[in-house]
């Protein structure tokens, strides 16, 4: 699979939406609910959130034919989540799905859409300071 440059498929989240502490752990209880493996549409892992086409109906556990539909990628602080990027397959954009709708989709859990979402402070990075690059330099 290789990913789009379609924005209506992939987006860089930026800022990076963050889903607090407890929200998070509410949408992480849910989602063990929505197991693709107990006959939900999603899969939770450690970096990522995948919604599928239905659950997983292969032998011993495989996905079988469920379709892949997007995912969003995440990364974990000590309580929040952060949503820095997120994409749509083909197998959803052909089932009307877009990034924003599969984000709204886990978000409404919690009484959040992507627009809504708290986002990551961006800081401005230090700029080096002028001498001390010269003073370090070996000529």
């Amino acid at each position: 699979m290789t990913l789009s440059t379609d924005p209506r498929l992939e987006r860089v989240i930026r800022p990076a939406a963050v889903v607090p502490g407890r929200a998070a752990r509410e949408i992480i209880e849910w989602l063990g609910t929505q197991d693709v493996t107990r006959g939900g549409k999603w899969s939770a892992g450690i970096g990522s959130i995948q919604r599928y086409s239905g659950p997983w109906d292969g032998p011993a556990g495989m996905r079988g034919s469920a379709l892949l539909l997007g995912s969003l990628h995440i990364t974990w602080d000590t309580y929040d989540v952060t949503i820095y990027r997120v994409n749509v397959t083909e197998a959803g954009a052909d089932s009307g799905l877009t990034v924003d709708a599969l984000c709204d989709e886990v978000l409404a859990v919690v009484g959040l859409t992507l627009a809504s979402c708290p986002r990551a402070d961006l800081l401005a990075a230090p700029l080096p300071d002028p001498f001390k690059v010269r003073a370090t330099q070996p000529w």
